[in-house]
C-alpha cells in the first residue's frame, strides 16, 4: 500500500477515512518483536512468521492496538510500534491523524492537556516467564528525556486456552526484604543466577482476571497472554539477570537511567518504589476482578481494568459480549481502540471479524479506533452469528472514566 507523505493529504484521507466509518477508523495489524524473549504462540500469527523481522531481531511476541507510541527497540524498524489506518487501499499513521485532527480524533480534554493519544494497549505472549523489572516514573523517565509506564493487565480467555509454561508472576518484594539484599543482586551481576526473584513473591495467574502495576514496581510477568493498557511509553529496567538460563544483558537494566548512573548502585536500588514494593498487601492493592457496568439479553459490558495511581485515572478498559443474533448501541464518554477477540459481527457499517490464523503484513477486520465524538455518539454493535458470541476489548484515555470504579 502507498503511505501518505505530505500533511494536507493526510488529513484529506483521514477525513475521507472517518466519513465512511462513521467515526470508526480501520486499523492494521502491529507486529513487535523483542529479541530477549520467545514467543508463546497465541497471538493467532502464522508459525512461518514468528521471526518476520529476522532472527537477530528476535521472535513477535507483542501486537499493539491504537498506538502512537514507537517500540523503543535495537536495530527498529522506522514504525515499528505504530499503528496504521487503512482506508481504499492507502493507509496513514494513526499518529499522523491525529497530529492533523487532534480533538476531532482524540477529544478536547486529552489534546488540550497532552497533544497527542497518550496511551496504547498489546498483546504480550510468552512462552515462559519474562525478567523481574519495572517501568520507570515519569521523574524517572525525565532524566533521559522519556515518559514513564503505568499498566494493567488482563488474561483474555480466547487467547489463554493454553497456559504455557509458567503462569504465575512475581510481584514487587517481600515485606522486610532490605536494600542491600537488592543491591546485592545487582553487584552479583555477572556472577551467575542473581536470585532476585527469592526475595519476591510469585501469585498464581487467574484468566479472566487482572493486575494494576504502577510505575517503580517489580514484576516479572509469567506465560498467560495478557492485554495491557498502559501508557505510551517502552520505558523499563530489567533487575533479573538469568530467566530460564537465558542471560539478561545488563544494558537492559540501565538502558533508560542517566548514563552516569549505570554504574551507581545506589541509584540503581533506589528507582525501587521501596513502600510499594514490600506492601504486605500488594494483592489486594492491584488485584482487578471485572465489574459489570450494565448487562441485558442483548449485551454485557463489564470494566476489565480500572483504578488510580497517584489519584489519576491514566487509562481504563472493558469487555463487551454481544449475544448471538444481537446488537446494541455503546455509548462511551472518550475516543477508544478496539479488539475482536471472538466472534464476527459488525461496527457501524464496518465489518468486524475475529481471525483464527493472520499471516505476517495481512490485513485483518479485527481492529479499529472509535474517535471521541463517535463514542459520545454512540456506537452500533452487531453479532452476525447465530451461535457465537461476538466479544470485543476497548481501552480509553486518561480521566475519561471517572465512574469507573475503583480498587
Amino acid at each position: 500500500m502507498a503511505s501518505a507523505s505530505s500533511a494536507p493529504s493526510i488529513r484529506s484521507i483521514a477525513r475521507a477515512a472517518l466519513d465512511a466509518g462513521a467515526g470508526v477508523l480501520r486499523l492494521s495489524p502491529t507486529w513487535v518483536p523483542r529479541s530477549f524473549l520467545q514467543p508463546g504462540r497465541r497471538l493467532k500469527l502464522h508459525p512461518d512468521d514468528l521471526y518476520a523481522f529476522g532472527l537477530s531481531r528476535g521472535g513477535i511476541d507483542e501486537r499493539w492496538f491504537g498506538s502512537t507510541t514507537e517500540a523503543a527497540n535495537d536495530n527498529r524498524t522506522q514504525d515499528e510500534g505504530l499503528s496504521w489506518a487503512v482506508h481504499e487501499g492507502g493507509r496513514f499513521l494513526l499518529r499522523d491523524a491525529v497530529e492533523e485532527l487532534g480533538a476531532d480524533i482524540v477529544g478536547a480534554a486529552i489534546w488540550k492537556r497532552y497533544g497527542k493519544w497518550p496511551v496504547y494497549s498489546k498483546f504480550f505472549d510468552n512462552m515462559g516467564p519474562i525478567p523481574h523489572h519495572m517501568h520507570q516514573s515519569d521523574a524517572q523517565a525525565k532524566l533521559v528525556g522519556r515518559e514513564g509506564k503505568p499498566e494493567a493487565y488482563y488474561f483474555p480467555p480466547q487467547h489463554n486456552t493454553l497456559s504455557n509454561n509458567f503462569p504465575y508472576t512475581f510481584m514487587g518484594l517481600e515485606p522486610g526484604t532490605t536494600r542491600e539484599q537488592v543491591a546485592r543482586c545487582i553487584r552479583d551481576w555477572n556472577k551467575g543466577d542473581n536470585r532476585i526473584t527469592a526475595l519476591s513473591r510469585a501469585y498464581e495467574l487467574e484468566v479472566g482476571t487482572g493486575w494494576l502495576i504502577p510505575p517503580a514496581i517489580l514484576h516479572a510477568p509469567g506465560s498467560l497472554c495478557t492485554y495491557e493498557p498502559q501508557w505510551g511509553s517502552d520505558v523499563f529496567a530489567m533487575y533479573q539477570n538469568l530467566v530460564e538460563g537465558r542471560e539478561v544483558p545488563r544494558h537492559l537494566l540501565v538502558k533508560d537511567m542517566p548514563a552516569s548512573k549505570h554504574d551507581d548502585i545506589d541509584f540503581i536500588v533506589d528507582q525501587l518504589d521501596w513502600s510499594g514494593n514490600t506492601n504486605p498487601s500488594f494483592k489486594e492493592s492491584h488485584f482487578l476482578r471485572p465489574v459489570v457496568d450494565t448487562c441485558d439479553d442483548a449485551h454485557g459490558d463489564r470494566w476489565i481494568v480500572y483504578g488510580r495511581i497517584e489519584g489519576a485515572q491514566l487509562f481504563s478498559a472493558k469487555e463487551l459480549t454481544v449475544k448471538p443474533g444481537a446488537s446494541v448501541t455503546i455509548t462511551d464518554r472518550g475516543a477508544n481502540s478496539i479488539i475482536v477477540v471472538q466472534g464476527s459481527g459488525r461496527i457501524n457499517a464496518m465489518r468486524l471479524h475475529c481471525p483464527k490464523l493472520i499471516r505476517f503484513g495481512e490485513m485483518t477486520e479485527d481492529e479499529c479506533f472509535v474517535t471521541d465524538a463517535a463514542a459520545r455518539a454512540g456506537v452500533r454493535y452487531e453479532n452476525t452469528s447465530e451461535t457465537e458470541d461476538l466479544v470485543v476489548l476497548r481501552y480509553f484515555g486518561p480521566e475519561v472514566n471517572p465512574q469507573a470504579p475503583n480498587l
